[in-house]
């Protein structure tokens, strides 16, 4: 998940397909397909499968924390674009060097979405990310 934020340029390369995760199906099949294929006069190690469960374990704790990373990103992000209302700002892009004031916030998207008033237009679905300066 993409977190917009001020002055960050998003990476698309950055984000992983979802097919890249391993779940715990996944793993739990590869396992006893691996356990019913053995070798009966070679077991396998039990210390080998042990490491293999621990190995897992540690993936699946891993990816509860970044998800509950993004979560705290995207809390952050709102918090951020709450804080802008009323503030003078500087946009980049398409408007790039247009200062005006944040007017209006919204969430129809799940990201925040500003809306900047200037003395002669209005720009709405504003990204964070579009934001170059904070006056």
């Amino acid at each position: 998940m993409a977190i917009d934020a001020i002055g960050i340029v998003a990476d698309p390369a950055a984000n992983l397909p979802r097919n890249a995760i391993v779940s715990q199906e996944a793993f739990l099949k590869i396992l006893l397909t691996q356990l019913q294929f053995q070798d009966p006069m070679k077991p396998m190690d039990n210390q080998e499968f042990l490491a293999q469960l621990a190995q897992f374990s540690s993936i699946e704790i891993n990816r509860q924390q970044s998800e509950k990373i993004d979560s705290l990103l995207s809390i952050q992000a709102t918090n951020q674009a709450i804080a802008l209302v009323g503030k003078q700002v500087e946009l980049r892009g398409a408007q790039a060097g247009t200062v005006g004031s944040v007017s209006a916030v919204s969430f129809s998207t799940g990201e925040a979405r500003l809306t900047v008033t200037t003395p002669t237009a209005t720009f709405v679905d504003v990204k964070l990310s579009d934001i170059a300066l904070v006056r």
